[in-house]
């Protein structure tokens, strides 16, 4: 057997983000590119911003002598004191560059929190729907997931998580703008769940962390507002990527940061750089944590996940399409109009629209839909949607938008 039965186990189960993606990559191959509607990779649509373009542009013409060389595992001092100084203007808490971790994206900051806090039998609450890659996350540090369920808008339902948290809890993931709902958590809610951890904290003497997951953070449409989870709640870990931001999946880098708040925060930072070296990660790539340092600030142009959202929200309601608006990021989690859900993901991909169904991430009876595409990709696939409304809700003229 040249594989361990857990990860072999992990492959049968799979992704179906990846999974779809390659059905896609497929069909735009038997049928053309423009004629498949792919909706299933969150691939962020257009080019980095022009500022972070001509930075890299320097580096490369004219790098500084360090550029290239080992520094240390928690990377460029300057960087991290330029992200903390960010964070703190962002939730008013004291950052500075000791709480900061230059990070191979927000995976690899979750994966190093995790490892830094979690012993063998540790359990982490997720909530669905969730990002999938957290249960191999947290199985990768040696702990267990444990799910709670959110309420039927995608909000955080405390009596869910209450009932989820046990004496070997050490952390909750929080994950706002969310992936794959795009459900943004208001302030009144994250108080809600601060006051539940600090109920539990008091009953067992433990804190419980909260590693708050936020590469959407800057997605946030009109009559929303990001509310930053470390400012109401005291034990936060905040794991931060450029992939969506600005616009640079592969690049893969990001940061974790401790909160200055946090139960041990010196302790768990110092716990975290050592992960982030024997984890094997050891450093940031050098390149794009100096790249990326002058570009905290930056706010994303929304206009074309905007378009995107409003087309589609009133294409499926006028099909018939029950979805809850997202408020930020760029996915919609559309209720099944079908019971098996497996089925319309079936009709769909004959209709050439590909996306992924929800019990790949934990909720099933739902699909993803990832918008993060050209204007005109949505604006061709509106007629297929409209077909398939019709084969599901026939003579129905209006949907439902909840």
């Amino acid at each position: 057997m040249p594989v361990s039965a857990e990860v072999r186990d992990a492959i049968r189960e799979g992704s179906w983000i990846r999974k779809m993606f390659e059905e896609g990559a497929r069909l735009k191959a038997e049928k053309g590119p423009d004629n498949v509607f792919d909706f299933s990779l969150g691939n962020p649509y257009g080019s980095p911003p022009d500022e972070l373009l001509g930075e890299i542009r320097k580096l490369t013409t004219d790098p500084p002598p360090d550029l290239h060389r080992y520094m240390p595992n928690a990377g460029f001092p300057d960087v991290r004191k330029k992200v903390a100084d960010s964070l703190a203007r962002s939730t008013g808490l004291p950052f500075t560059a000791d709480h900061v971790l230059m990070t191979t994206g927000a995976a690899g900051a979750l994966n190093v929190a995790l490892r830094a806090i979690l012993s063998p039998g540790d359990e982490v609450v997720v909530i669905a729907p969730y990002f999938v890659e957290y249960l191999f996350y947290i199985r990768n540090a040696g702990g267990i997931p444990v799910v709670a369920e959110s309420t039927e808008d995608f909000q955080p339902d405390t009596g869910e998580i209450r009932a989820a948290l046990s004496d070997r809890t050490k952390a909750v993931i929080l994950n706002t703008p969310n992936n794959p709902t795009g459900a943004v958590y208001p302030r009144d809610a994250l108080a809600a769940l601060d006051a539940t951890l600090a109920e539990r904290e008091e009953r067992t003497g433990n804190p419980v962390y909260v590693l708050s997951d936020e590469p959407y953070r800057k997605i946030v449409y009109p009559g929303f507002s990001f509310s930053p989870p470390a400012a109401s709640l005291r034990n936060t870990l905040i794991a931060h990527s450029h992939s969506k931001d600005l616009n640079v999946p592969g690049e893969r880098i990001g940061y974790l940061a401790v909160s200055p708040r946090a139960a041990d925060a010196g302790e768990v930072a110092d716990g975290c750089v050592f992960c982030n070296r024997v984890l094997g990660f050891v450093n940031a790539p050098s390149l794009m944590q100096r790249a990326v340092a002058g570009a905290q600030d930056l706010v994303p142009d929304l206009s074309v996940y905007r378009a995107n959202r409003e087309a589609l929200l009133a294409t499926l309601s006028a099909a018939g399409f029950v979805v809850v608006p997202p408020g930020g990021a760029f996915y919609l989690f559309p209720r099944s109009p079908s019971r098996d859900e497996m089925e319309f993901v079936a009709a769909a991909r004959e209709e050439n629209i590909l996306v992924v169904p929800g019990r790949g991430f934990g909720r099933e009876g739902h699909f993803r839909i990832a918008y993060c595409v050209s204007p005109d990709t949505v604006t061709r696939s509106l007629p297929s949607w409209e077909r398939l409304g019709g084969k599901f809700f026939p003579g129905r003229r209006r949907g439902a938008i909840r």
